[in-house]
């Protein structure tokens, strides 16, 4: 599946902090689809349809979770961001396209606020998929709380339940990288370094040491091409920005500074035709509990 160019609104005046609800949506509109691909590879891989129950851990605005529902899975997101999970309620559960009756997206989607253990399934047998579809591996500590998440998921599942982690590829082979780069420059040249999520390299065995912690078994794995798409660089900001990757950068300096430094790293990838087009690499890790 190719990312769809998605022409968004200039950003506003950046002076004006952004508020957490207007990063979800920048995130639900425009750069969770670029990872779509990587939903549809795993799920391909592993036959998701009928018979699939699945947990999916940071399920932010829901993207995954419908197109595994549109298979026939029967779904449960947990997440602990409200204003993602209120996306998700509104793609999953309020669409009036999703038929609520015993085969409508409805019918096979829950949605959870809170930790992993707050999924139990609701009279149903056990998960028998649990996915980590936030990729992991880019983000100084972005997987110290998943081993215990995992955990606490993992007696949620029947035995050998099959678990997927999934986290960028090798810096080389995301074109995206360089600008991802900006994140950490702008928060370790800041007069006081503040400590925060910012950018790292991927490192080679990120899912893998993930997987060794939870008490994991890894069973395969795979990349998948997730080339990043915009209509404009405006919308290529705000998409970004909305990964949380440059959170810590933005809390050192501005998210003016912020916001005019990536847009002057977006300029090797921009287009004659004003799109911004980046190719990358994601990873998935296939495990069994």
């Amino acid at each position: 599946m190719t990312p769809t160019l998605v022409r968004h609104r200039r950003y506003a005046d950046s002076s004006a902090p952004e508020d957490a609800g207007t990063r979800a949506r920048d995130w639900a509109e425009i750069q969770e689809r670029m990872l779509a691909p990587l939903y549809e590879a795993v799920f391909d891989r592993l036959e998701v349809g009928t018979g699939t129950r699945m947990l999916s851990l940071g399920c932010g605005s829901g993207l995954a979770l419908l197109i595994a529902a549109s298979r026939g899975a029967r779904v449960t997101g947990v997440d602990t961001d409200r204003e993602r999970l209120a996306l998700a309620r509104e793609r999953l559960l309020s669409d009036p396209r999703h038929e609520p009756g015993p085969g409508g997206t409805r019918a096979r989607a829950r949605l959870v606020e809170g930790a992993p253990a707050a999924a139990t399934p609701a009279g149903q047998a056990p998960y028998n998929l649990l996915t980590v579809f936030h990729p992991i591996g880019c983000a100084t500590g972005d997987s110290d709380g998943l081993a215990p998440a995992l955990a606490s998921a993992v007696p949620l599942a029947v035995r050998g339940a099959t678990v997927v982690l999934t986290g960028w590829g090798p810096p080389e082979r995301c074109a995206t990288a360089p600008v991802l780069r900006v994140a950490s420059r702008l928060a370790e040249a800041a007069p006081t370094p503040r400590s925060g999520n910012g950018w790292r390299p991927a490192l080679r065995d990120d899912l893998e040491e993930v997987a060794a912690r939870a008490g994991l078994k890894p069973d395969g794995s795979g990349r998948v091409s997730c080339p990043f798409g915009y209509a404009d660089v405006d919308s290529a900001v705000r998409g970004l920005l909305s990964t949380g990757l440059f959170e810590a950068a933005i809390r050192a300096t501005d998210r003016s500074q912020v916001e005019k430094e990536v847009a002057e790293a977006l300029h090797p990838h921009l287009r004659p035709d004003g799109t911004v087009w980046m190719p990358n690499v994601f990873r998935y890790l296939v495990c069994v509990t």
